[in-house]
């Protein structure tokens, strides 16, 4: 059993878009990682691609408490399996529905209405839910991917909007109930262009026109890889006293007034 045990993450949603982006980061700089993602295609995909023995793939649903019970077992297994002290360092709560249009608000059937709560906050409650354990024993923290939607809306979008609110408010509960052991972040991406990092049957070249790009302060639309270091500093020893927050990485967009021609 080594001395010091390898870094470990878990990324929610890690098979595609921003969670791929994290999960490829994160173990090129050695760390192990988990990726629980609910598409089996896209599990497969990376977890064949990346090839290595510090990667494990969980098919879980997030909202499914059964399944995340035995993900979670999994995981225990994988690293007494491969000689790891119990813990974890890291888990990253990216899981959920992307699309965030619900449709007119008087014909959103409850159903739908709770598939968007289940895939973002019941998902996030679950899996921080079992986390605590192995991040107590390592002082680890917790990042919630939450959305600037969570703040300024488009029309019917009320039940992402709702769900992704809902994690903002349980990442400062948490961030109180849970310290000072383990941090709890959260941080609300805007536009960030994920088309090639999707599962091979829905990946595509991004295409943007210059309105674009030019209504974001910093010229752009944002990448991975923005999220990606917002998420390494939240993690690392120079955020240490950094908990309960929101980090916006949305290039300004929320920033902008405007007025109608």
């Amino acid at each position: 059993m080594p001395n010091t045990p390898t870094p470990l993450a878990l990324i929610t949603g890690g098979a595609q878009g921003i969670g791929r982006a994290l999960a490829q980061a994160f173990l090129a700089e050695g760390w192990r990682v988990a990726v629980l993602d609910r598409e089996a295609e896209a599990l497969a995909e990376v977890t064949a691609e990346w090839a290595t023995s510090a990667c494990l793939g969980l098919e879980a649903d997030v909202g499914d408490e059964a399944a995340v019970k035995r993900a979670f077992a999994a995981l225990t297994a994988w690293q007494a399996r491969d000689g790891q002290p119990d813990g974890l360092d890291l888990l990253v709560n990216n899981a959920g529905l992307a699309d965030p249009v619900s449709g007119p608000l008087e014909t959103l059937s409850l159903a739908d209405w709770r598939r968007w709560q289940d895939s973002h906050l019941t998902g996030a409650f679950l899996c921080t839910r079992a986390a605590i354990p192995g991040l107590r024993r390592r002082r680890g923290s917790i990042v919630n991917i939450a959305s600037t939607r969570a703040l300024q809306s488009e029309p019917q979008c009320e039940a992402y909007a709702a769900a992704k609110g809902g994690l903002l408010a349980f990442t400062h509960a948490a961030a109180i109930s849970l310290g000072p052991e383990i941090r709890v972040n959260a941080i609300s991406p805007g536009w960030i262009e994920t088309g090639p990092l999707q599962k091979s049957a829905h990946r595509h070249a991004p295409h943007h026109r210059p309105i674009d790009q030019t209504q974001h302060a910093v010229g752009r639309v944002g990448k991975p890889e923005d999220i990606v270091a917002a998420v390494r500093f939240l993690a690392g020893d120079q955020a240490g006293f950094i908990t309960g927050q929101n980090l916006i990485v949305d290039g300004g967009m929320i920033r902008t007034m405007i007025y109608a021609a």
